[in-house]
């Protein structure tokens, strides 16, 4: 059946059901609802109804803002407009999009909301504080995993992904890329965190890049923790949250949510037990390098695992950004070879390791010759700097910390495949169709 014109006349669409309630802002859930059941998210990338699901759960039934609740309901708009800003380019065109778009704008001028200022969502549970809360260590069962995991089944079953060098990837299950993936792009996106890395050009114009910047996104979880921002750059790698605090906030179970500096401007680990989640961030260099341990339900946590398909520590990197290293590297073995040929990603450059000086430096740190012991070489090829040795050791070590199976420590096979689903398609004639699926991946959103 057509939509109703509601949702085509833009703002007047969006509010006409809600001027008769006066200028609250309770008149606009029918029509909310209306967007939340009509334009189904399965077959479209746009996550429209993600943001609108994420806004009515907050400020609707019980939890409906009052009229002294205006601080709260312009947080949870300027989060909802976040929201539609992450998925803009990819819902060109869709009217729930653009319906919501209106829809905000009119709710800000209503309700006297600056665009600027806090986007934590309203607390939808808020237990008193017993003291302080960077010393409280009773935190409900809940914000423990495993200790309520273990009520229901066995074991949870723990799962790795790692980044690192220029870049490579080891994904949650054990595929091994490097990857060109410059810019902006989402490590994991599920229902608990987001975490995105930004990677740049390690050499004027080359296409070898290495992570500059890493954001981690916790969400609001019940009584456990509230949402926290954490962010490091190269140079800058904080012992805590954007905020300024070193745990969950102030709900009952802040203390599932820590940090810990290791080592001062070097290494941060992050221990977010309501998760059953460690993360170690690194910076090596001028460079960051992350590290996760998850178990596989948070990983698996998705609403739309379909529509994933930039979610690099699940699905790998697109086929279009990945790196055949071991060629490249074997067309630098041959005699007086100083680094890779003009179809390495890199640029020459004034100071690179012949391939015998790079093999050597690499073999200091790491004598099994690995994925990760040709990962080294294959980036003082490229790079010329020879910090990436350390970035590859301290991989190594992360794995060793917080992989699960001591027997897939070590590599040696790398992975170089399309995303699950489309690899069939691959195999057949008639390249153009995949070659197009492969550009829109490249120009799916990442957040600002």
């Amino acid at each position: 059946s057509q939509p109703p014109r509601l949702v085509v006349t833009g703002r007047a669409g969006w509010m006409g059901m809600g001027r008769g309630a006066g200028r609250s802002a309770l008149g606009f859930w029918p029509t909310l609802a209306f967007l939340l059941c009509s334009f189904p998210a399965a077959t479209s990338p746009c996550k429209i109804l993600k943001c609108n699901s994420e806004f009515w759960s907050a400020t609707s039934g019980s939890h409906a803002p009052a009229a002294d609740d205006a601080p709260e309901f312009c947080a949870a708009l300027r989060t909802y407009a976040l929201c539609t800003r992450r998925t803009a380019r990819t819902c060109r065109g869709d009217l729930a999009y653009h319906s919501a778009v209106h829809g905000i704008e009119d709710l800000m001028s209503q309700h006297n909301c600056s665009k600027d200022g806090p986007t934590s969502q309203p607390r939808l549970r808020t237990l008193a504080p017993a003291g302080d809360s960077q010393e409280r260590s009773d935190s409900p069962e809940i914000c423990h995993y495993e200790k309520s995991f273990h009520k229901h089944t066995a074991a949870p079953n723990y799962t790795h992904c790692g980044l690192f060098g220029d870049p490579h990837l080891r994904t949650f299950t054990d595929r091994f890329q490097t990857c060109k993936v410059q810019g902006a792009w989402p490590l994991i996106d599920n229902n608990y965190l987001n975490v995105q890395v930004t990677n740049t050009p390690v050499l004027p114009g080359s296409a070898a890049t290495a992570t500059s910047k890493l954001t981690i996104i916790f969400k609001n979880f019940q009584e456990c923790v509230d949402q926290k921002v954490y962010q490091a750059e190269m140079d800058e790698l904080p012992a805590a949250f954007a905020d300024g605090s070193k745990n969950g906030g102030d709900k009952h179970g802040a203390n599932s949510l820590k940090i810990t500096e290791k080592v001062s401007g070097q290494h941060v680990e992050i221990q977010a037990k309501y998760i059953g989640t460690t993360i170690v961030v690194r910076q090596v260099g001028r460079y960051l390098t992350f590290a996760v341990r998850m178990p596989e339900e948070v990983v698996n946590a998705v609403e739309d695992r379909d529509s994933q398909g930039l979610y690099l520590c699940l699905r790998g990197c697109p086929l279009n950004q990945q790196i055949d290293f071991q060629a490249i590297r074997s067309q630098a073995e041959g005699p007086g070879a100083r680094r890779p040929a003009a179809t390495s990603p890199a640029p020459e450059a004034p100071e690179t390791f012949p391939y015998e000086t790079a093999v050597a430096k690499c073999k200091e740190k790491l004598p099994v010759e690995d994925l990760y012991y040709q990962a080294c070489v294959f980036d003082l090829l490229t790079t010329g700097d020879v910090n990436f040795t350390l970035a590859a050791y301290y991989a190594l070590e992360d794995v060793k910390m917080l992989h699960s199976n001591k027997d897939k420590l070590h590599l040696y096979e790398r992975t170089r495949e399309l995303p699950r689903g489309v690899a069939a398609a691959a195999r057949t004639p008639g390249p153009r169709p995949l070659l197009g699926l492969l550009a829109l991946l490249a120009l799916l959103p990442v957040f600002c």
